[in-house]
């Protein structure tokens, strides 16, 4: 007999979890509340294609190879030299080339292991010196969309800080006409393997007869599930998405250090997302406890007006949101990816997601978790597991 698997949610996770469990064999059912498809990983509609959030892939994983095996990321660009050579790093209020000394010096010795059990900020200071610590703590908010990650586990951050850091070519990866294109074709995907996609169908309670999936938000499976322990922490964020009249002055990247903020031209790096002589950027800044969303914008702007010169007489398309607890799981002393809430909840049913426990980096942890519950899935229902 076939076995049947049912998946609640068709975001990044859902969708992968859909895909592992065909290629097992298993008859899917995947329901997802929205009328479309992509939940985090959803792209907005031309002229300007904006992630919703300054998503990008990362080569140096294991959920890009099995992406890629499968043909779902292709055709994809890395960013070149010419590029890389317009990023730039914010420190003291100014752009400058390269980052201040004593952090490079602290991101070469790549062979200390941090410790879980101590914050990130006396680790570092502790380490490496006040001064490299702060501009770490400010790299790290780039990675954690977080305003204070000295005040997370010291081993979680230092993990990130050695990702993004990495000395070999950037690993850093572009799919062409954003992440939209990726959720197209694992739709397509799934869809060839038989699964069955059921959108604007909301589950508001678990279904019997087989092994079920929750690929959703904690707050989405906590209610479902009717488990109060589903909680993580999780970062706060404010977005600005702007579609701009391309400008040779612009950044590539800036890396804030004095702020922890983000600023990313990806129409340089992909010029579909732009309609002709324009180009689209996307920015981040993590919001500080207490302040407002118009004073975390303002301070984006600030941003902006470095990493973008006159962009506000450039721009033809602007869109700004908060990303509040989206950001993935962040990880505070004495906890790592093993105490966030399990994958397997019992009773045939199994949990996905980008704050459950599962290793990465932000969306990675939303693929490693899907594969290891579709594997759990077709184990417990005696089916044979893809490789």
């Amino acid at each position: 007999m076939t076995t049947e698997i049912t998946i609640i949610g068709g975001g990044l996770a859902g969708l992968t979890a859909a895909i592992a469990c065909a290629e097992g064999g298993a008859r899917v059912t995947l329901h997802e509340a929205h009328r479309s498809l992509g939940g985090r990983a959803r792209s907005s509609a031309a002229p300007y294609v904006a992630n919703d959030g300054p998503h990008v892939f990362y080569s140096d994983g294991e959920p890009w190879r099995w992406m890629a095996a499968r043909g779902l990321v292709q055709p994809f660009r890395r960013p070149t030299l010419g590029e890389l050579a317009r990023s730039r790093f914010r420190y003291g209020g100014r752009l400058a080339l390269t980052p201040p000394w004593p952090l490079v010096s602290a991101l070469t010795k790549r062979r200390i292991a941090a410790p879980v059990d101590q914050d990130f900020r006396t680790w570092a200071a502790e380490r490496f010196g006040e001064e490299a610590m702060r501009t770490a703590c400010g790299l790290a908010g780039v990675a954690t969309f977080d305003a204070d990650p000295g005040r997370l586990s010291a081993a979680f951050v230092w993990e990130r800080l050695l990702r993004v850091s990495a000395p070999q070519y950037p690993a850093p990866r572009y799919v062409v006409g954003g992440w939209r294109k990726v959720i197209d074709r694992m739709a397509g995907r799934a869809r060839d393997l038989g699964v069955r996609i059921e959108t604007g169908s909301r589950v508001d309670r678990l279904p019997g007869g087989g092994p079920v999936i929750v690929a959703t938000s904690l707050d989405a499976a906590r209610g479902l599930l009717g488990d109060e322990s589903l909680r993580w922490e999780s970062g706060r964020a404010v977005l600005l998405d702007l579609g701009l009249v391309r400008s040779p002055r612009d950044a590539f990247a800036v890396f804030d250090l004095d702020e922890g903020g983000f600023a990313e031209q990806y129409g340089l790096a992909d010029r579909t997302l732009a309609p002709a002589g324009h180009t689209l950027a996307q920015l981040e800044m993590p919001l500080r406890p207490g302040e407002t969303r118009a004073q975390a914008v303002g301070r984006l702007e600030r941003l902006a007006d470095l990493a973008l010169p006159g962009w506000p007489e450039r721009a033809t398309w602007r869109r700004e949101s908060v990303c509040n607890a989206r950001t993935g799981a962040l990880d505070l002393p004495g906890s790592s990816w093993r105490d966030r809430p399990a994958i397997d909840r019992g009773d045939g049913v199994w949990l996905a997601g980008d704050s459950v426990a599962a290793p990465g980096m932000l969306s990675e942890v939303s693929t490693h978790s899907a594969l290891a519950a579709a594997r759990a899935a077709l184990r417990a229902a005696g089916a044979r597991v893809a490789a």
